[in-house]
């Protein structure tokens, strides 16, 4: 992410910030609100519909899903983490 590594480390992800063109598989920074507001987080597209993306954001529980807002940076209700 920007910023937040050592000054010219580049981020090891590749994010798709274009919500015009999500496809499944993509890489992308989502949000959450509440009190995870101003975090960022990283998961993969699973689905992709016209107004909702379900994003699988921990490695460690691909089972876990979560429904966000397609936009470039999705954002997740804090209620389905």
């Amino acid at each position: 992410m920007q910023g937040m590594g050592e000054e010219g480390e580049v981020c090891p992800f590749e994010f798709n910030f274009d919500e015009k063109t999500f496809k499944t598989g993509d890489t992308v920074s989502f949000r959450v609100n509440g009190s995870l507001e101003g975090f960022p987080f990283v998961g993969t597209l699973v689905e992709v519909h016209d107004d909702y993306v379900i994003i699988a954001g921990d490695p460690n529980e691909p089972e876990k899903r979560y429904r966000g807002t397609r936009e470039s940076r999705p954002m997740v209700d804090y209620s389905e983490i």
